[in-house]
């Protein structure tokens, strides 16, 4: 237990830092992040904070699908923003398309590493995860189309509002897939090392 929770903690703590490179890099950011970054631009309150207030909402939205929030869905609202507000208030800014990519590239795998910390705790799922398994379980469509029209949704709204979309948004969806699936099972605190060792690809 112990483990699971400090893993919980560093694995939140490190999304919002890992969606603080992205933010920082300038070149567009994920759909959640981009609605965050919208809001965030309309009402002058930062992106972290926004980011907390916007996973607030979403959980109030669980519950015509009666799902029930987890410790780590409660965690997560708490820290995700929290982080990415702190890391944001201390990055320099960054400059030239080379330092954008490296920049972008090194959030997109933090995110990816900091997935499979949070996720492997099993503390239950975040916010906008649990809105999409929600509505798979209460309106019976597959997860794929549960995810593609909630964040094309938000992707739009956020783009509207003036969240940034670009090369990183694209990026973003076609790696953050890949990564969460070679970090999480490296990191599932329900997995013993001898099975992940025997598990992991030659």
């Amino acid at each position: 237990m112990p483990r699971r929770i400090v893993q919980l903690i560093v694995g939140l703590f490190l999304y919002g830092a890992g969606c603080a490179l992205t933010v920082e890099a300038g070149l567009g950011v994920d759909p959640w992040t981009v609605f965050a970054q919208g809001l965030s631009v309309r009402t002058g309150i930062g992106i972290g904070w926004v980011t907390n207030i916007v996973g607030f909402f979403v959980l109030l939205l669980w519950i015509p699908l009666r799902q029930k929030p987890g410790i780590g869905t409660i965690a997560n609202i708490l820290l995700v923003g929290t982080s990415m507000q702190i890391v944001l208030g201390f990055m320099p800014p960054v400059s030239g398309l080379p330092a954008q990519l490296a920049t972008l590239l090194g959030g997109i795998v933090l995110v990816a590493v900091a997935s499979g910390l949070y996720i492997g705790a099993h503390f239950g799922p975040g916010p906008r995860d649990g809105l999409m398994t929600g509505m798979h379980a209460r309106l019976g469509w597959p997860i794929w189309l549960c995810r593609a029209l909630v964040e094309v949704s938000v992707l739009l709204v956020g783009w509207l509002l003036g969240g940034t979309v670009g090369i990183g948004t694209v990026l973003f969806a076609v790696l953050i897939g890949p990564l969460v699936h070679v970090a999480l099972p490296l990191l599932d605190t329900r997995r013993t090392p001898a099975r992940v060792v025997a598990e992991r690809p030659a």
